[in-house]
């Protein structure tokens, strides 16, 4: 059986402000007695080939992933090709990819009151998604992966548990057990014929709150970067069309003296 989580985050994410790199990832999931791993970056599918032998040498495989969004919101896509995965648009692209590609689609935090939760899309599209993702992120008395649940059992679908890591210190308090070869395929059709078993605790409030609040931080420290940035951007194409006037004006002024 591998422990395994097929929904993190690491530094090479374009979206997320995230504090390790996949390598670190790696080693923290090495020592939490991990054997498979998918990153799943926001809208960029990882190159898992420079680091297959890093984590191979510590007992991880590696499964490629991206968590995709599509109309919005987001799936996750395990062991695709990179560059078709990145170009799924819609669900119609999404059932094209899945006719050329064994891969394994995920909803991810299906029911979570955020925007990119999948929702009710999963019932329009119940045929496109081969497990449903029950998350790390709840407590005993709060708990959105209950209708999750519910819809597996009536779609018959399985039921993956991740802990969407954004956070090395998250690795450890959901996962799944799946059995399989330590291989991305094996990994990806294992679950898709249910033979895992899933490992979860609820966090306390405290730690909920917590966990809220350093991803609030990020949030607002990634977007001030990212304003920060495009304000020097600015001031420098401001301070190049100023120096291009100065340019341009110059032979006129002279001739006119």
């Amino acid at each position: 059986m591998l422990k395994a989580d097929l929904h993190t985050h690491s530094a090479e994410d374009p979206v997320d402000l995230i504090p390790y790199d996949a390598r670190a990832l790696i080693d923290r999931a090495t020592a939490s007695g991990y054997s498979a791993l998918a990153v799943t970056l926001h809208d960029r599918q990882l190159d898992t080939t420079p680091l297959a032998s890093y984590a191979r040498e510590r007992d991880i495989v590696l499964i490629p992933g991206i968590e995709r969004t599509i109309r919005g919101k987001h799936v996750l896509l395990l062991n695709f090709p990179a560059q078709a995965a990145e170009s799924v648009m819609n669900f119609d692209d999404l059932r094209a990819l899945k006719a050329r590609h064994r891969g394994l689609v995920i909803a991810p935090h299906a029911f979570f009151p955020h925007p990119t939760a999948l929702g009710k899309v999963v019932d329009e599209y119940p045929e496109l998604f081969d497990a449903i993702e029950l998350n790390a992120f709840y407590t005993r008395y709060v708990d959105f992966n209950r209708p999750a649940i519910r819809w597996a059992a009536a779609h018959g679908k399985p039921v993956v548990a991740n802990a969407d890591v954004h956070r090395l210190k998250q690795l450890g308090t959901t996962f799944s057990w799946i059995d399989a070869e330590p291989t991305p395929a094996a990994v990806c059709e294992a679950v898709r014929e249910n033979r895992l078993t899933v490992e979860t605790a609820p966090l306390t409030a405290m730690q909920a709150a917590r966990h809220l609040a350093d991803l609030a931080s990020a949030d607002l420290t990634h977007a001030m970067n990212r304003l920060s940035r495009g304000t020097v951007a600015g001031s420098r194409e401001l301070g190049d069309s100023r120096s291009a006037c100065r340019r341009t004006l110059r032979p006129t002024d002279s001739r006119s003296a």
